[in-house]
């Protein structure tokens, strides 16, 4: 791992964040610990059970902390990552994008005989045999749910009657077990407006509900229902249909959730925690300086990253190609000097964790330890 290369050496001295290679993706250790701990407190309280979406951190080092919160276990988006995360010794793992081909599906019964506590979402009929066919050779047992499609037209079934009909095959089968219900309306959670984002989800909510009613008259009844986020969560919560959520960037808090009224009150329970360090590297024009974090160094389609420290306050940056980025002062104020150290917000926290293959921990300003992100690049 290079980042152990790099700065292994720098672990536990007093200050040493400063020396940090950069562009470096930094975590605040106390920061995430109190956002599990929060979110942990908020689940409890509501009487709901957590399942964090690990797709957002991919790494074993975090999903530990969440489940000694009290999480069931972790969301992982696919199968590799599943798989990663299972040999870290994670347990209570869902799949939560239906997995298919012949491949796919071999691999996955597998990890279901060395993890019996896997579950695995699906959609479709073709599939459910297929997993079935395989679990049943393999002589194993997997938990299947079935996904509902919140109207997104991404993965799921498309209305209650399907979801009956999919769930009766499954629990048909002698190699499966009907596990319950997911749903996941990811078009909503970045609806800015808590007011708005509520009308959305409780309208959302209506065709979930609606499946639920469905699966029960059938004898169907879902033991499992999970899903949410972390944009929705409170309003998850007040909805009362949801037995987990599957909130995911809570523990980092991008750009995109920092705009967001995630409360009812207005207030922001979370902290930012994951951020990226950077450093001047070119200081030749009186008015820009550039920083040696570009379009390789965080996901871009949310926008340019918010700059937290480093430079005058309402100083800009903007993208000046793979590599670099340009940092704005206001008119008038002279820009950081060459050498400086900057620290941008990520402005979407799950696709610029993909780009790093560790965290540097820092407790206050020094480096406490280097975590790898366990399941970077697990993508199939």
């Amino acid at each position: 791992m290079e980042a152990e290369r790099l700065h292994a050496h720098l672990i536990g001295r007093q200050g040493s964040r400063r020396s940090l290679n950069t562009p470096a993706l930094v975590l605040d250790v106390e920061a995430l610990d109190r956002n599990i701990a929060t979110m942990a407190a908020f689940a409890a309280a509501a009487g709901l059970k957590l399942r964090p979406h690990a797709k957002t951190h991919k790494s074993v080092d975090i999903a530990r902390r969440q489940v000694a919160a009290g999480a069931l276990g972790v969301c992982c988006a696919k199968l590799g990552e599943a798989e990663a995360l299972a040999e870290g010794g994670i347990e209570g793992i869902l799949i939560t994008s239906p997995v298919v081909g012949e491949a796919g599906v071999e691999r996955l019964v597998a990890l279901a005989g060395r993890s019996p506590t896997l579950m695995a979402s699906c959609d479709h009929p073709d599939a459910v045999a297929a997993i079935g066919a395989a679990a049943k050779a393999a002589g194993v047992t997997l938990t299947l749910l079935v996904d509902l499609d919140p109207g997104l037209r991404r993965t799921g079934v498309a209305n209650a009657e399907s979801a009956v009909a999919l769930a009766r095959q499954i629990a048909g089968h002698a190699a499966l077990r009907f596990g319950g219900v997911q749903f996941y309306a990811g078009a909503e959670q970045h609806i800015e407006a808590y007011a708005d984002r509520r009308e959305a989800i409780v309208q959302k909510t209506a065709r979930l509900t609606e499946a639920i009613e469905a699966l029960r008259a059938a004898g169907l009844a879902p033991a499992i229902v999970s899903g949410g986020g972390t944009g929705t969560h409170a309003i998850d919560a007040e909805l009362g249909v949801f037995t987990e959520l599957q909130v995911g960037s809570y523990i980092f808090m991008d750009r995109q959730y920092g705009v967001c009224a995630l409360r009812g009150d207005g207030a922001q329970p979370f902290e930012t925690s994951l951020v990226i360090d950077a450093r001047v590297i070119s200081a030749s024009h009186p008015q820009l300086v550039t920083v040696d974090a570009g379009l390789k160094a965080m996901a871009t389609e949310a926008g340019p990253p918010a700059i937290l420290a480093g430079a005058p306050e309402g100083s800009a940056y903007h993208f000046m190609g793979d590599e670099h980025g340009a940092i704005v002062p206001p008119r008038g104020i002279a820009p950081p000097k060459l050498g400086e150290r900057l620290t941008l917000g990520a402005p979407h926290c799950d696709p610029t964790v993909n780009l790093y293959d560790a965290y540097h921990v820092v407790r206050g300003d020094t480096l406490e330890a280097i975590w790898p992100v366990t399941a970077r690049g697990r993508s199939a």
